[in-house]
């Protein structure tokens, strides 16, 4: 059974995705980013595909749960955690076989303290920073940190950095100059590493969806897509110079059809005015499905091919349309919402609503919550597995999709 809100994942578009990223890449490993239940699509069922089908290398994800949450699910990629983890999170994270991000001082301290007891080689990955100013160390510390990292008993597997501009135009000369001034930092800790008889650090990464397609990246051994692994660029002037392909929909049903009367008010606030006699259609999705509140009276959904704009505020779990004032308006009470996606010769777009949110389309997937079910379409109708939220595995055979 389909509930009337709910997403499906198209796991073909998510596959075309992937070998974009790696014919782009060359011989680079792939990092992919299924951090925030993959960017609201799914981590597990993304994950599975990912690893089953050797589509990357390596997965990484923001949080100790996040990573526990794929490994109690089967997942047996290499994990690294973007950011570093507090001390009391650092021994369910090497249980769950998690690579972490040292970042200074403390954070090294941390980990080799937790990694003292281990019989397994505990490897790190080095955070640089080089203009994010979010995490990492400076560019001049690298040496010496990458040093004590070797002294704590620690394997230096990774350095990384992070570029926050890379996905616009306007941001490239910033973005040369960042990776410029890291490549020069990588290189200095190598030649450190040469001199003391060590092997250099095998995995250089710096660019994330927009640095891995749109910049020269000479030098790195491995690309973190993240955004554009799930077919949306990075930003609305990210050059579109990879075909990607848009892996999620959302649909709901409409729930009822009634007649209101001119100058009757709909909805809290009385914020919309019917101008004459009116039809009205409401559907069970709210900003409680991730359907922002700043679409009142501004945003629009998808019935039968046509597009009808919302009449009043959003509520928690219902929104109204007004669907004209004519009775042949076609809409009629179970008829499917397209709320993102295509119906007929109409579409709506992550980058709309998040134009109409004020926001970027990272933000549209990822606060879509577990109680919008997802359904994962593995192509030409074939069923696959599907949740209701990150780490449930849960199967129900419903013909051309599952949920549970």
């Amino acid at each position: 059974m389909l509930y009337a809100t709910h997403l499906t994942i198209d796991l073909d578009a998510v596959r075309h995705n992937a070998r974009v990223i790696r014919a782009k890449a060359g011989d680079r490993l792939l990092l992919a980013a299924v951090k925030a239940d993959g960017y609201g699509h799914g981590a597990v069922e993304i994950s599975r595909l990912l690893e089953r089908e050797q589509l990357v290398d390596w997965l990484g994800v923001a949080t100790v749960p996040e990573a526990i949450a794929l490994r109690e699910a089967g997942i047996g990629l290499p994990i690294l955690k973007l950011s570093h983890a507090f001390a009391e999170e650092i021994p369910a994270a090497l249980d769950a076989e998690l690579t972490l991000t040292v970042v200074d001082d403390e954070s090294l301290g941390e980990v080799a303290a937790a990694a003292r007891a281990r019989v397994r080689p505990t490897r790190v990955h080095m955070a640089i920073d080089t203009g994010m100013r979010r995490i990492g160390c400076e560019p001049e510390r690298a040496v010496e940190l990458a040093r004590q990292v070797t002294d704590s008993g620690l394997e230096l597997e990774g350095i990384s950095t992070h570029l926050p501009v890379s996905d616009t135009p306007q941001g490239k000369d910033f973005t040369v100059a960042q990776i410029a001034e890291f490549m020069a930092a990588v290189a200095r800790v190598q030649s450190d590493r040469t001199s003391h008889g060590l092997a250099p650090v095998p995995l250089v990464h710096g660019a994330a969806s927009a640095g891995a397609m749109w910049h020269d990246i000479s030098g790195m051994t491995m690309v973190r897509p993240g955004i554009i692994l799930y077919g949306l660029y990075p930003d609305p002037a990210t050059p579109r110079t990879v075909a990607l392909r848009p892996a999620l929909t959302m649909r709901s049903r409409v729930s009822l059809v009634k007649h209101v009367r001119a100058h009757e008010t709909v909805g809290y606030g009385r914020s919309w005015e019917a101008p004459t006699d009116r039809w009205i259609g409401t559907v069970p999705v709210g900003y409680a499905d991730g359907f922002n509140r700043l679409n009142s009276n501004r945003g629009r959904m998808l019935v039968n091919g046509r597009s009808f704009p919302v009449a009043g505020r959003v509520c928690m779990d219902q929104t109204m349309l007004d669907l004209g004032e004519s009775d042949d308006h076609g809409v009629h009470r179970g008829d499917e919402v397209v709320v993102i996606g295509s119906s007929g010769a109409e579409s709506i777009d992550c980058d709309e609503l998040a134009r109409l949110a004020g926001t970027i389309n990272y933000e549209v997937t990822t606060v879509i919550p577990p109680r919008v079910r997802r359904y994962y379409m593995n192509g030409a109708g074939d069923a696959g597995t599907s949740s209701s939220g990150s780490g449930s595995t849960g199967v129900e055979d419903s013909g051309n999709s599952s949920a549970s």
